[in-house]
């Protein structure tokens, strides 16, 4: 087994948006920016995103989008509103977006795991 040489990218989040955001680090934490990119070997880098209650949401999101999650069981569905979730922690809401937008697959906690948000 080869070494992986992990860097650590350090990335401010102060006037950014959470979906434009979430797509530059998971493309970090996929490893797509080096050229020994290979689909089956996760050799991504680590993220750390600083400043995400700083984020900017645009148009109604706050109060349109809304986060779908089931619990297995009969009338289970479990709506979160956008803004309880940001309430709670920001980071959170930029947590989701990069979870969403990993491929899903048994890299994926892994990746996430490497993934450091501060508020």
């Amino acid at each position: 087994m080869t070494k992986v040489n992990r860097k650590l990218h350090t990335i401010d989040a102060t006037g950014k948006a959470p979906g434009r955001l979430a797509s530059e680090v998971s493309r970090l934490l996929i490893g797509k920016h080096k050229a020994t990119f290979l689909p089956n070997v996760d050799d991504g880098d680590a993220v750390e995103i600083l400043n995400a209650s700083k984020m900017v949401l645009s148009g109604k999101k706050m109060e349109n989008r809304v986060y779908y999650k089931h619990t297995a069981h009969p009338g289970g569905l479990r709506a979160t509103p956008l803004s309880a979730v940001w309430a709670t922690d920001p980071g959170d809401v930029l947590r989701r977006a990069v979870s969403r937008m990993l491929p899903k697959n048994r890299h994926r906690e892994e990746r996430m795991k490497r993934l450091s948000i501060k508020n």
